[in-house]
């Protein structure tokens, strides 16, 4: 009898400890008191690894001659990310000093602890041929720095995802962030998640467990509030997209 407690116990805080919300840190942990950081930049990205979180998102646009780089965009600065070459963008610092970073340099850092892994937002591009091109030099990238493992990808375009799904790797994960198709109709483009604003989430809590039923991810962006992550925590999102990794953590007790 006590060993099937015993098991019966373990079972039951292993499933809990599966089900638990986990954190990304949005574009990086940018805003840690007392650090000169920016969001989409390598210390950002350093700061999301020392504080443990399971992810660290950042955008990834490209230039007008095709380097690949961590911006949100459309703009860096007065310039236009995808129509700017990347000589000028990088002479052009992000406004705490640091340099635009690459696709490349982003990786590297990443590769140094791949606890936390990093969430590539693959940016809409201005036509599919461009959108698919960067698709492919993106995996290309990540597969040539031995870090398929430790990345995922998410995209307000349906084109773009449906390319990861075309070409990447078996088992690599994308959701889809745009919150106008239901759970089942991304299960059915083969995508593996639905990456959705709160609003959206909060107008359909339901497709939480619809996408549980269909063995489906689902992540909501981007909560800072407490009230609104503690939603998201007693809903059983799958992930936290937050500005505020930090609150985010204690709420989850972690």
């Amino acid at each position: 009898m006590k060993k099937i407690l015993f098991l019966a116990a373990l079972i039951f805080s292993t499933s809990s400890l599966m089900a638990q919300t986990e954190v990304i840190a949005h574009r990086g942990f940018h805003a840690k008191q007392g650090a000169n950081s920016a969001n989409n930049t390598i210390s950002s990205l350093k700061h999301a690894q020392d504080l443990g979180v399971y992810g660290s998102e950042v955008d990834i646009n490209e230039t007008k001659d095709g380097k690949l780089v961590a911006v949100h965009g459309p703009n860096h600065q007065n310039y236009n990310v995808q129509n700017t070459d990347f000589a000028v963008l990088r002479a052009t610092p992000v406004h705490n000093g640091e340099k635009l970073p690459t696709l490349e340099e982003y990786l590297l850092q990443a590769k140094k602890n791949t606890k936390t892994k990093l969430i590539i937002e693959i940016k809409s591009h201005d036509t599919p041929e461009r959108e698919t091109r960067v698709v492919k030099k993106i995996l290309d990238e990540v597969k040539r720095l031995k870090m398929t493992k430790h990345v995922e990808y998410i995209a307000f375009s349906k084109h773009v995802c449906d390319e990861v799904v075309k070409y990447a790797p078996k088992k690599t994960k994308i959701a889809y962030l745009n919150g106008d198709l239901t759970p089942q109709q991304c299960k059915d483009n083969g995508y593996t998640g639905i990456d959705y604003n709160f609003g959206t989430m909060k107008k359909h809590p339901e497709w939480i467990q619809q996408s549980h039923d269909l063995g489906l991810t689902v992540n909501i962006w981007t909560v800072n509030k407490t009230d609104e992550l503690q939603w998201c925590i007693d809903n059983k999102a799958d992930y936290i997209t937050t500005d505020n990794p930090i609150e985010t953590n204690r709420l989850l007790g972690k």
